[in-house]
């Protein structure tokens, strides 16, 4: 297994995918290479996909081609009706069957399965009753705006959808195993933990692992929704469902297929989908019994105008199908879910996992938002700032005690010194002997001597002689004033130096905080850290209150006491210490950090690409969603009360009251679909210490 610098002839061939991939691309820079035969596709595999291609188009766009045909039927049987009245009705009858068949198809199956009638019969009912009083055309133009405003409801939702679509696409269905030395295509159900995959450039990885061979460029966006792809070398993380657009690399997979990051997005997408809000809930149980209160007052206008009223009686039967027309509720029905359908598609497509639309009308509510601070409001990942040592070492010396110690540690702190000491160039070996003292350290032998390196309570550090603490605890307290944690390293109870690190403040946490108070929110931060380390952050972020020394049950009770001060509350943590406070708070948001377990599991949004200004950005969605909404049903319901007026209070003619009725229908989905063009704010790239 070589690696390959040259650039080799471009000659195109076929990714395990279909799609044209040229040599050159697949041998880029640090491609491992591999030379065995590549599978080709089987014959009529083309016309598979041509076929496949073609139900799918026909899924999303067939109900439109039908109600545009029923359209077209309709003016061709107006024509006929002035050559042959027979034929003119044969049309007709072809236009009622082609546009409505998707809609009578539904209306007849829930009528089966669960003996209830819909919007759907009530259209029907009033297109065949005009055709039966001698309206063929009026009943054929219902049939062709109905069909055709669901068309587009289904069009709406199937944009929506496709983001959902566009993860199912990118899960790929087979693998490259690498089982002693040769390659083998196999399917992704049959990967398992330890198992060694190649993949090339340009597909897509199969499952959670780690990269042992080689190093490339994964666009991580169904993931993280990041549209700037990620270098990735040996050692590095990918996930399923992410595009490799580098050169070759061997993974070794860590997961299942089932358990991968990518399987567990997918579930809460469709899970969230399937989450309506509790309006929705209530308008679908609403709408059996009113189809039922229509039908019944058409009924009894029927009997009643003639009777009491003393209309002509084909004069009422039109008046009552008018009716019947105008007061369905099809615009109240498509008032919320294209809308809802709009915001999560759109959140989805930015990074932001919405576990429901219930919690798009909490976000709108959010009064006040509390932050976690390590891993929230800062990286998590502490650098070294500071390296003072005793006046009988040098600097380079107690660098490499510590880097030597801390060599076998995957601590936070260990990995900032280890860095620190590369970027000096400091040699370093491994300790001897390593123990780690949980809460305050580690003891190592190194070259037959014991080192303590950890907090002031590992090096006794308040039992030392008065001469020597004096002369380390103005330093000390320097450190701690500028927000520093410090680090003590002991050999015979002598303090030989301290290391003071500092954690990383994210550099769009200041532009979140000013966005949300501009949205006049309340903004406060919950943190475990020292008093003096969370006032500083907070002054310079413009925090409103700050709590801090706090513990997971503290954070909890300061979440509770801030929902009864102020109303709705969010909370926003890493999802691991803050899970109580998470699961209490109205809206809890964790920091996907692409995707970790617990974030997934305790929280109703997840930002995938741990992207702060996404707040802003999800609490705006949620707004304008709730405000597109209310539009929806207000103007719904004021254009059915206006056409019910008319018909009674004047005459309403049916192609009227159709055109009024279901032109208010297309123009609530137009309204939703808005809600797929709503961007969040722009991110800087520099990051500011704390």
């Amino acid at each position: 297994m070589t690696v390959t610098k040259e650039r080799p002839e471009v000659r195109r061939t076929s990714s395990p995918f279909g799609e044209p991939v040229s040599r050159g691309e697949e041998e880029n820079r640090g491609e491992v290479r591999h030379t065995p035969t590549r599978e080709m596709p089987p014959r009529g595999f083309a016309f598979v996909r041509l076929v496949r291609t073609l139900r799918e188009n026909w899924a999303a766009y067939g109900e439109l081609v039908l109600a545009l045909a029923a359209g077209v039927l309709m003016f061709l049987s107006l024509a006929l009706s002035t050559v042959s009245r027979p034929l003119a009705m044969g049309a007709y009858i072809l236009t009622y069957a082609v546009g409505g068949y998707y809609k009578a198809r539904e209306a007849w199956t829930i009528l089966r399965e669960e003996r209830k009638l819909t919007v759907d019969a009530l259209m029907f009912g009033a297109a065949i009753a005009a055709m039966a009083i001698g309206y063929p055309f009026e009943g054929a133009m219902l049939i062709f705006i109905f069909a055709l405003s669901g068309a587009l409801e289904t069009i709406s939702m199937a944009r929506s959808r496709r983001d959902l679509s566009s993860l199912l696409s990118a899960a790929p269905t087979e693998a490259t195993l690498l089982r002693e030395g040769r390659e083998e295509r196999i399917p992704v159900e049959e990967i398992r933990p330890g198992m060694r995959l190649l993949v090339r450039p340009g597909e897509v990885v199969p499952v959670d692992g780690v990269i042992v061979e080689g190093e490339t460029t994964i666009n991580e966006a169904t993931i993280t929704g990041e549209s700037v792809p990620a270098d990735k070398e040996t050692g590095a993380e990918v996930y399923a469902g992410t595009l490799n657009i580098g050169g070759a690399v061997v993974l070794e997979a860590t997961r299942r297929p089932e358990e991968t990051v990518f399987a567990k997005i997918v579930r809460l997408v469709e899970s969230a989908q399937a989450e309506m809000p509790p309006a929705q809930r209530l308008i679908e149980r609403v709408e059996g019994y009113y189809v039922y209160a229509v039908f019944g007052l058409t009924l009894l206008l029927i009997a009643l105008l003639p009777t009491v009223f003393h209309v002509p009686f084909s004069e009422a039967v039109y008046k009552a199908i008018v009716f019947m027309v105008v007061a369905s509720p099809c615009a109240v029905v498509a008032s919320i879910s294209p809308a809802v359908f709009s915001a999560l598609s759109n959140a989805s497509r930015h990074g932001v996992l919405v576990k429901g639309g219930g919690y798009l009308e909490t976000l709108s509510k959010v009064r006040v938002v509390a932050f976690d601070k390590t891993g929230t409001l800062t990286f998590g990942r502490p650098r070294v700032t500071d390296v003072l040592p005793a006046p009988e070492i040098s600097e380079e010396s107690l660098l490499e005690i510590l880097a030597t110690a801390e060599s076998r540690s995957e601590h936070p702190i260990a990995r900032a010194i280890l860095a620190y000491a590369d970027t000096k160039g400091v040699a370093y070996g491994a300790p001897e002997k390593l123990t780690a003292v949980a809460g305050q350290g580690i003891l190592a032998e190194i070259a037959g001597q014991k080192y303590r390196i950890g907090n002031a309570r590992h090096v006794s550090f308040h039992e030392l002689p008065a001469e020597e603490r004096s002369l380390w605890e103005a330093r000390v307290e320097a450190l701690a004033e500028e927000g520093k944690s410090v680090v003590y390293i002991a050999r015979d109870g002598k303090i030989l130096g301290i290391v003071g690190l500092q954690d990383v403040l994210r550099p769009e946490a200041r532009r979140t905080v000013q966005a949300l108070k501009r949205m006049g929110i309340r903004v406060a931060m919950l943190t475990g850290d020292r008093e003096a380390v969370a006032r500083r952050i907070a002054e310079e972020l413009g925090i409103d209150e700050v709590r801090a020394e706090l513990l997971p049950q503290d954070k909890l009770d300061h979440v509770r006491a801030l929902r009864e001060a102020y109303g709705p509350i969010t909370m926003v943590g890493d999802g691991i210490n803050d899970a109580p406070a998470l699961a209490y708070a109205d809206i809890g948001i964790a920091m996907g950090d692409a995707g970790t377990d617990v974030a997934l599991e305790t929280s109703d949004v997840v930002l995938m690409n741990d992207e702060l200004e996404r707040i802003p950005y999800a609490i705006a969605l949620g707004r304008s969603t709730m405000r597109i909404v209310k539009q929806n049903l207000l103007f719904a319901v004021s254009v059915i009360a206006l056409l019910i007026g008319v018909n009674f209070g004047f005459s309403l003619p049916l192609p009227l009251g159709v055109v009024g009725h279901e032109g208010s229908t297309i123009l609530v989905i137009l309204n939703s679909l808005r809600l797929l063009g709503i961007r969040p704010a722009t991110r800087a790239s520099n990051a500011e210490p704390v």
